[in-house]
């Protein structure tokens, strides 16, 4: 399977700040998930040794078919012939990410997997299994609602649970996680939403637009490995409270 495809089953997005710890696991995870895929990296302008690596895979693949690395921490090769890198001049936000990720896109299904590795690949099969067959156009993976998770921080999840409700009372949506790192589109639902936010706000601004324009959404339980401040968690109650502004805007003046 997982041959190189210029309309592929899945397009797997990344956005990438500073993840030189984590980068090469993460993408040796997703290339593990056996099914027809491109993996699209967007670093939004990292000042560690990120974007080192990732020229070394843009060099390799200018160079070699098939293309493969090897990993420095483990020595594994990694194929990289199917990975697609795009690098922003300077730090614009998850959001803004995203939105060149998705522009990029050949894939029927289209998955946002973060750079850290708090999220497990091996959830795809059952995130994009209800939009293959049919039933959602939308599928959020959620931490809590069964699924393996880390026990971390008790404020944050009161926090995350706080801004659910508050979108769910503005969308009409009983969605237990807004906040999930996972959300699954198929290809028609980006297309047709357009997005602004260029940082966290990514999150109550696509949930606000699914909602009005009608989009089947489904959740499915997904396992969670949560990092802590200094694995190097970036997430803040600054973000909370523009996540607020951001779940008024979107409902009510959008």
């Amino acid at each position: 399977m997982d041959q190189l495809n210029s309309n592929p089953e899945l397009s797997i997005v990344i956005p990438v700040y500073n993840e030189q710890e984590t980068i090469g696991e993460i993408l040796r995870r997703v290339q593990a998930v056996d099914t027809d895929k491109e993996i699209i990296i967007v670093d939004d302008c990292s000042t560690d040794k990120t974007r080192v690596f990732l020229k070394e895979i843009m060099e390799t693949n200018s160079r070699c078919d098939p293309a493969f690395i090897l990993l420095p921490q483990t020595g594994d090769r990694l194929r990289t012939e199917n990975i697609k890198i795009f690098f922003h001049g300077k730090n614009l936000g998850k959001g803004a990410a995203l939105r060149r990720g998705f522009q990029e896109a050949k894939g029927k299904i289209i998955i946002v997997q973060d750079a850290d590795l708090e999220y497990d690949p091996q959830d795809y099969y059952k995130l994009s299994e209800l939009i293959r067959n049919g039933l959602a156009d939308v599928v959020y993976g959620s931490r809590f609602t069964g699924g393996t998770h880390r026990v971390l921080f008790f404020w944050h999840s009161v926090g995350n649970k706080f801004l659910t409700l508050v979108s769910n009372m503005f969308t009409n949506l009983n969605l237990t996680d807004v906040w999930t790192g996972y959300k699954v589109f198929k290809r028609e639902v980006l297309q047709e939403i357009v997005l602004k936010e260029n940082r966290f706000g990514f999150e109550p601004e696509v949930t606000a637009k699914v909602a009005k324009a009608g989009w089947r959404v489904y959740e499915v339980p997904i396992s969670y490995y949560g990092r802590t401040y200094a694995l190097g968690k970036k997430i803040s109650w600054k973000d909370g409270l523009k996540g607020l502004w951001c779940i008024l805007r979107y409902n009510l003046f959008s």
